[in-house]
């Protein structure tokens, strides 16, 4: 039988699986997180930067199988380790930000590999690169949606703040805001935000939710908070459809909902009437 044959069949299969509805949870909660965080990477023009994160948790995935510690944990100081370091390169040298990403992520990506490969495990490499999200467990499912709610509420909390600081860094020192602990802060709900996404979608996808509902949302409106909420809806519809789309055509279920982002994109980039060059406009509250 044909996915289509099946769809018709049986369109309401998928909503009868208990790990299909979780699943849908999982995606949802992550997709809202990195698209709500996506906007703010796209106004500071740091897209680049969630690459390079996604990329060198990896180490901190295997150092922390060696160890014994939870697996999320190792990630997280990996990826706030790479942050941390790319600003630290980037302040006492010549080179470029994006530069020093790519050197950075690289090296540590390379690393990972390289402990991989001397050591005997039991993690599937997959899983940590592409993600297993009709796969994950109960008590994978509550870490994930406990780090996802901390990441989603410090950003709601600091909201307005990091809009000023992503926006004019400048004139946030100028009233008094404390931009070093936003830069740093922002880098740690990034990492945060990657490491929830890690069951969902893996170390490579992940990026793609850090950008897409941002840009898609950007095709449609100039407003920060319509923004915001617009990158939201994508990031539910597509975790919604890629998990459904999923099921039928026996797919990988991170790559259809990255699919479906992809789609969504290029929809709003056909019925977009906006110029390229109209600037965000945002509402500040100081």
């Amino acid at each position: 039988m044909t996915a289509w044959q099946l769809l018709l069949s049986d369109p309401a299969a998928p909503l009868r699986l208990s790990f299909m509805r979780d699943a849908w949870l999982v995606g949802s909660l992550v997709g809202v997180v990195c698209a709500v965080l996506s906007c703010y990477l796209i106004l500071k023009g740091w897209s680049l930067m969630g690459d390079a994160i996604s990329h060198a948790i990896f180490p901190g995935v295997v150092l922390a199988y060696m160890i014994g510690i939870p697996l999320s944990i190792g990630a997280f100081v990996a990826g706030f380790f790479c942050a941390i370091s790319t600003g630290f390169i980037k302040v006492r040298s010549r080179i470029k930000e994006d530069t020093v990403m790519g050197v950075v992520f690289t090296g540590m990506f390379a690393f990972g590999l390289l402990l991989f490969s001397k050591i005997e495990s039991d993690i599937h490499l997959n899983h940590i690169l592409f993600g297993s999200l009709l796969g994950i467990s109960k008590s994978q499912m509550i870490q994930t949606t406990i780090f996802g709610v901390i990441a989603l509420g410090f950003i709601l909390i600091f909201r307005r703040d990091l809009l000023l600081f992503c926006f004019d860094p400048s004139h946030a020192r100028s009233i008094g805001l404390n931009v070093s602990f936003l830069y740093y802060l922002f880098l740690a709900l990034l990492s945060l935000s990657i490491v929830v996404s890690i069951q969902a979608v893996g170390t490579i996808l992940v990026i793609a939710m850090l950008i897409t509902p941002g840009c898609t949302a950007r095709l449609l409106t100039s407003r920060f908070d319509r923004m915001c909420w617009v990158a939201a809806s994508t990031a539910l519809i597509s975790a919604f459809l890629g998990v459904y789309v999923s099921y039928f055509i026996n797919g990988a279920t991170g790559s259809c909902i990255v699919l479906v982002q992809s789609f969504q994109f290029l929809l709003a980039l056909l019925v977009s009437k906006r110029r390229s060059s109209a600037k965000i406009v945002i509402r500040s509250s100081y």
